[in-house]
């Protein structure tokens, strides 16, 4: 399973679009408002739809849902190609925030409910490490490979080669088991019952987790603020941009920063027993030297933003992994989408932030400026990051 979930979550962003496609946007004549509007507009559904479909996958198939998932990613692009205009590009992110929505604690559950089966849970933390490791890899890849692609055949022939890697990725889905809970739906709800009695069941049963949990409740505050600070990489090709490069250097220095984010994913089953002081101090220290990088601009200011953003999604995996580790409740999927939907509400302010401030303000001064409330996470991070088990042995994939 370690290994499949690995493979199937680096393939998944394996996607040269990813490095351009903000450029992609900007020149189709939109502006810095109209692109963080079409950020607001995929936060926004993905959100919308991201708590029922988390309830969905703690009833349904993960495997089908992923599936799902995947097909939709596939259409969003494919839009975006066939129709490049403003509303083209919106109608692509709400295809893709549902796309979101349907991954987004599936994945996470399936991963955590089959290693469970096994009694590997202690794994999880270093297995969605080398998962979130895996993709940095292969965002880096295919970052640096916009650049090539870019210039033998323009948006274009980038665009269509991430459809067909978005396909060939769906295909990976089924290499999963079909129905990889250690709980099934029907001991959430009762056995027998309609499959809307088990969904609503399974929504009850993660809100109330939520609601009466305080150590729970504070971890998915901690991983969803933590989640929502890392949207500002959106910003990196125009932060590149603004900077003097162009459009074809512009994946150089996006990779450089993905660099970043594979050290600290890879090292996150490292730090999976830090403490919650350590992990609030390596928050503002990634903050600090990511603004600075922001600021500096330059080969050498790509290297700091990486350096810093690769330390916060470091704390993201660790923060997530002690969350999964304090439910005691049967609806993990349900509760892992309540980090989903509030890192998007967060995530929807800050693009808009973006959206207001790049009226008067350059995104080098924006993306320093969102650091800002990540210096206060990191102070409340002690009492917020549930403790270690420490009755768990130390494992790897």
């Amino acid at each position: 399973m370690s290994v499949r979930a690995v493979v199937y979550a680096s393939t998944r962003e394996l996607v040269p679009f990813y490095g351009l496609y903000a450029l992609f946007f900007e020149d189709h004549g939109l502006s810095a408002g109209s692109i963080s509007s079409l950020f607001v507009l995929w936060s926004v559904v993905a959100f919308v739809t991201e708590v029922p479909s988390g309830a969905w996958a703690d009833t349904a198939s993960r495997r089908a849902l992923l599936a799902a998932s995947g097909a939709l990613l596939t259409a969003a692009f494919t839009m975006w190609l066939v129709w490049p205009t403003y509303w083209g590009f919106a109608a692509g992110f709400a295809v893709w925030g549902i796309s979101e929505s349907l991954k987004s604690g599936t994945f996470e559950a399936l991963v955590y409910d089959e290693l469970a089966a096994r009694g590997g849970e202690h794994r999880y933390a270093a297995v969605m490490g080398f998962a979130g490791a895996g993709e940095m890899v292969c965002v880096f890849v295919a970052t640096l490979s916009a650049a090539p692609l870019f210039g033998l055949g323009g948006y274009a022939l980038v665009g269509w080669v991430s459809v067909a890697i978005t396909v060939a990725g769906t295909l990976l889905v089924f290499t999963f088991p079909a129905a990889a809970k250690s709980i099934e739906a029907d001991e959430i709800g009762g056995s027998g019952g309609t499959f809307a009695a088990r969904y609503l069941a399974s929504l009850r049963s993660g809100a109330a987790e939520v609601r009466t949990d305080a150590v729970v409740r504070r971890a998915v505050v901690l991983a969803a603020a933590l989640l929502a600070c890392l949207a500002f990489d959106e910003y990196f090709g125009l932060l590149a941009r603004e900077d003097g490069a162009t459009t074809e250097f512009v994946p150089v220095l996006v990779a450089i920063t993905v660099v970043g984010q594979v050290v600290g994913a890879a090292t996150a089953g490292l730090g999976a027993r830090m403490g919650g002081r350590t992990l609030g101090a390596i928050v503002v220290t990634g903050a600090l030297v990511l603004a600075a990088g922001a600021l500096a601009g330059d080969i050498a200011g790509f290297v700091a933003v990486g350096i810093g953003y690769g330390a916060l999604h470091h704390t993201a995996i660790v923060a997530e992994a002690r969350l999964q580790a304090s439910m005691s409740g049967r609806a993990r999927a349900t509760v892992s989408s309540v980090v989903g939907v509030t890192s998007e509400i967060a995530s929807v302010a800050l693009f808009a932030g973006f959206a207001l401030g790049s009226v008067w303000l350059p995104f080098s001064v924006l993306v320093a400026g969102a650091m800002l409330p990540l210096l206060v996470l990191g102070a409340v991070a002690g009492r917020a990051l549930p403790p270690a088990a420490v009755e768990e042995p130390s494992g790897s994939p």
